[in-house]
């Protein structure tokens, strides 16, 4: 990991927020990946400056609520204040830095991205270039809305340390921002048509992964994709041939199956853990796609 661009991805402490929620990752490379949850009560009246330092990096905010602020020119002359939406985001190119002033409380998420990491998915997907991403003020952002909302649960039962369905979450937002914002073409964005793009069926796999022992809204799933349900649906389908409940059941039996070989697990237990509703909805899935019974399928395996 490069350890100066992991300190520079604390983004909290631009804000008076050091302690501020942050997950980093490196998730191609070198360059590292920040998310910061910024939550700044301004009493009525007051004004808070930020000041973002020059480096050769993105910043981006998405704002969980409406928020009023505005831009703060080198001279020290303020532009107009404006009021950016919930769900709408900011695109900041930091090579000369920013400053902003806010005129009232912030809820939102801080996103602060390397141009090098920009580099970095571009050479994986086979592409040859990269020139810059197209700076945004105030514009909505559906895909982004959508996985930020898969990213607050993320940052709220982390630890610090980065749960493994963050780095294909990731890619998909740096997919997401090049094919949206930049000036490349990226091929790994793109599927066959009505598909997801690839890093969005990698981070819905890993959703689905990582949370596959409790009971999951297809609508989870959606967000983590950066999709509406509707979307998502049927670019799953297309992509893989299985709807996101066939692929979710397939996944629990086979981790079933891996649990089955624990002769001192339950087959209660094991339902449990596998995100069925009881011993009886895991044992008529089991045999469904199995063919055997869970007992049954233990006692051959174990012979």
């Amino acid at each position: 990991m490069d350890i100066a661009g992991a300190a520079e991805a604390r983004v909290g402490r631009y804000f008076g927020l050091p302690q501020a929620p942050c997950l980093v990752i490196t998730p191609v490379g070198n360059a590292s990946f920040s998310i910061t949850r910024l939550r700044k009560p301004l009493r009525e009246a007051d004004t808070l400056t930020v000041d973002l330092p020059a480096q050769a990096a993105y910043f981006l905010m998405l704002y969980l609520r409406d928020v009023h602020h505005c831009d703060v020119g080198k001279d020290g002359g303020h532009a107009a204040v404006r009021c950016y939406e919930k769900g709408s985001i900011c695109l900041v190119d930091l090579t000369e830095g920013a400053s902003i002033c806010l005129h009232s409380d912030l809820d939102s998420l801080a996103f602060h991205m390397p141009r090098s990491l920009f580099d970095e998915v571009v050479e994986a997907s086979a592409e040859t270039k990269f020139n810059g991403l197209r700076c945004q003020r105030g514009a909505l952002d559906p895909v982004m809305g959508n996985l930020g909302a898969a990213l607050l649960p993320l940052l709220e039962a982390s630890d610090g340390e980065p749960p493994r369905a963050l780095q294909p979450m990731v890619m998909a937002i740096c997919a997401h921002l090049l094919h949206c914002y930049g000036d490349v073409p990226l091929r790994c964005y793109i599927g066959p048509a009505g598909a997801l793009s690839v890093w969005q069926e990698r981070a819905a796999k890993a959703f689905m992964s990582e949370n596959f022992g409790r009971d999951i809204r297809v609508a989870e799933i959606a967000a983590a994709a950066g999709l509406s349900s509707g979307h998502f649906s049927q670019g799953f389908k297309t992509a893989t041939g299985l709807t996101p409940h066939q692929w979710l059941i397939r996944l629990r039996v086979a981790r079933a199956m891996h649990m089955l070989a624990d002769r001192s697990a339950s087959l209660a237990d094991i339902a449990g853990r596998c995100g069925f509703t009881d011993q009886s909805h895991f044992t008529t899935v089991f045999a469904r796609a199995v063919g055997a019974t869970p007992a049954v399928w233990r006692a051959r395996s174990l012979q």
